[in-house]
């Protein structure tokens, strides 16, 4: 009889388990709380030894992933091309680069990452497409229906000159002139981009419908999502008009114009709208899983969130743009009221309705501990995956890798830095956050077994790699897999933001739930994020964040790698003691119900699963 009891009161303690953890996974669509990550593919994972990552590579690592707690990945291009920029100057959407492998990889890619529960974003890049495309090469010959598939012009006749002069003042992005001229069609091309880049004619519906085929193409074989690279640049003036000047300084550079006429044009709106009906109309017809696309532009935050949809709500375009502020608008030099403002503005100019995300880090732009400070990079990753919406991170930020910035010229290849030359390379350039990932202290960091690799490890990857912070008590990584851990609560997924600068230096937030026709279920419903940007140390009061901390004692769930505090201590939140760089994670004393979102299901079921047994068995 007190066998049978004990049992019955083993399978309701699962019932009320099985009820917290429906807290933990809210029945909500997989990208809206994901934590997406992005491989750089040449520099993820090298099974062939070449010295260049692989498709093979990064199916080799899908455990990994999925033991760091991502959710999904975003490779760069991996697509057929010249490689004149790095798999950005496609020359086939429809066929992988034989430096990272075969279409049948990429399938296998697919496949893989579905059995570990992981979505496969492609990167898709229609601004333009490299020289060597078919369609590039039928056009310079005039050849239909490719003769208008680019944007050509003849040019400007000028006295005493037998080649008219370039159509106008538009720069590219990577330096000089955006227009090159063709002796074989005896007009020029445009290319906001690499020279190589050819820029596609998106008022021609035809390109518009290849496309649609390259969309529908890839979602056939299992991606997930495409990420729209330089959407901005999609569209340029009909009439070519010269641009009004911008800093005079060197009429070679993309900053000598203001971009009016080359950049965020409305028509660009139209074609996203367009696709995204591409899209949901192939998930509807195959009753596939949803297939998001995100898009990528470096723009004002009003032409941003336009991407999110049509002013009257009508037409849909992108499931999110990614959000930049956390890369242009903030850095080491900034202070919490920068923070707050900076994040609060963009919450609260967020569509009614729409998900938004953050990106810390990509293979453009400096690396969190190279922007930020390598005292700050715990306290960076801990906002990224505690703040509301989709958390982005670019490969080698969870072990804290920085910026090769000291790269000599003669080993540099990105064409951004080469274009300027030997003198400003090491600024402009950006392969000093491209390097290989770090894995071990071995030979080539244990991404290559090439003699050289594509570009050369960071000198000091001995100290900084994964092997040695999965060896560690506390590391960067373990800081980072932690948190994506603590992100799966229910209060990371569904809470509410509320922020506060308590001081010049600590910046502080409160995701929180509150239900208050049920007055019990407040208590352990929120968490407080603290992050102390300053080198020294503050005492500050986090009832000031949030008011409905209890009994004057708060626990600490998660800390940074060099933080005094210990995870489950208990301190007053009224006299809390930041040191200098720490970051914080504090919440309510663990109760069963919300220790019961945060615990791993499978270590918590069996915990319970144990108890049960060992009870019956002794009272048997």
């Amino acid at each position: 009889m007190c066998s049978r009891k004990v049992f019955i009161v083993a399978f309701v303690l699962r019932l009320f388990v099985k009820e917290s953890f429906s807290q933990e996974q809210p029945n909500t669509e997989w990208w809206k709380t994901a934590l997406l990550y992005q491989i750089y593919p040449r520099s993820f994972y090298d099974t062939d030894g070449d010295g260049v990552g692989d498709i093979k590579g990064v199916t080799a690592k899908l455990q990994y992933l999925k033991d760091t707690g991502i959710d999904a990945t975003w490779l760069s291009p991996i697509f057929k091309s010249p490689q004149r920029d790095f798999g950005y100057d496609v020359s086939d959407f429809l066929a992988v680069d034989p430096l990272f492998g075969t279409n049948d990889d990429l399938e296998e890619l697919f496949a893989e990452a579905r059995k570990l529960g992981l979505r496969i974003v492609l990167d898709f890049v229609p601004n333009h497409s490299s020289v060597d495309h078919e369609w590039f090469k039928q056009s310079e010959l005039g050849v239909e229906p490719y003769r208008d598939y680019y944007v050509w012009h003849p040019g400007r006749m000028v006295a005493g000159q037998t080649r008219p002069d370039v159509p106008n003042n538009w720069n590219s992005v990577f330096y000089g002139s955006a227009w090159e001229w063709s002796d074989i069609r005896q007009e020029y091309y445009l290319h906001q981009f690499e020279v190589g880049q050819p820029d596609l004619n998106f008022r021609n519906p035809k390109v518009i419908a290849e496309f649609d085929s390259i969309l529908t193409f890839w979602m056939e074989r299992g991606a997930s999502g495409f990420r729209v690279d330089a959407i901005n640049h999609m569209f340029e003036d009909a009439l070519f008009r010269d641009e009004p000047i911008n800093d005079p300084t060197d009429p070679l550079s993309y900053g000598y114009t203001h971009h009016i006429y080359t950049n965020n044009l409305l028509e660009t709106y139209d074609v996203i709208g367009h696709w995204r009906k591409v899209i949901d109309d192939y998930v509807q017809r195959t009753g596939s899983d949803t297939i998001i696309m995100l898009t990528e532009a470096y723009t004002s935050m009003d032409m941003v969130l336009r991407f999110y949809q049509s002013d009257d709500g009508t037409e849909q375009r992108a499931h999110f743009p990614f959000n930049f502020v956390l890369l242009g608008d903030l850095n080491g030099n900034s202070n919490a009221r920068d923070f707050k403002y900076v994040i609060d503005r963009w919450l609260e100019n967020l569509p009614r309705g729409k998900i938004t995300n953050w990106v810390l880090g990509n293979h453009d732009q400096p690396r969190v501990g190279s922007r930020y400070g390598q005292e700050r990079i715990d306290a960076m990753n801990l906002l990224l995956l505690t703040l509301p919406g989709v958390a982005v991170t670019y490969n080698g930020e969870e072990i804290g890798m920085v910026d090769y910035r000291d790269m000599s010229w003669e080993d540099s290849v990105d064409p951004q830095g080469c274009n300027v030359g030997p003198e400003q390379y090491r600024w402009k350039s950006r392969d000093p956050q491209r390097t290989p990932f770090q894995w071990d202290d071995g030979f080539n960091g244990g991404f290559s077994l090439a003699n050289k690799t594509w570009l050369p490890m960071y000198p000091y990857y001995r100290e900084t790699n994964l092997r040695k912070q999965l060896e560690a008590d506390w590391s960067h990584y373990r800081v980072y897999t932690e948190a994506a851990k603590l992100r799966r609560h229910r209060v990371f997924r569904e809470g509410h933001f509320r922020s506060k600068a308590l001081n010049e230096n600590v910046f502080a937030f409160v995701r929180y739930i509150r239900d208050d026709s049920k007055e019990e279920q407040i208590r352990g419903q929120y968490f407080v994020i603290v992050i102390n940007l300053g080198s020294h140390a503050h005492e500050v009061d986090l009832l000031d964040v949030y008011a409905g901390m209890h009994n004057g004692t708060t626990q600490v769930y998660l800390v940074g790698s060099e933080s005094r505090f210990k995870i489950n201590q208990l301190i007053d939140p009224s006299k809390l003691v930041v040191g200098p760089y720490e970051s914080i994670v504090l919440g309510d004393r663990a109760t069963l119900s919300n220790a019961a979102a945060y615990l791993p299901k499978s270590l918590l079921w069996s915990l319970i699963t144990l108890w049960g047994v060992l009870i019956n068995n002794l009272y048997r």
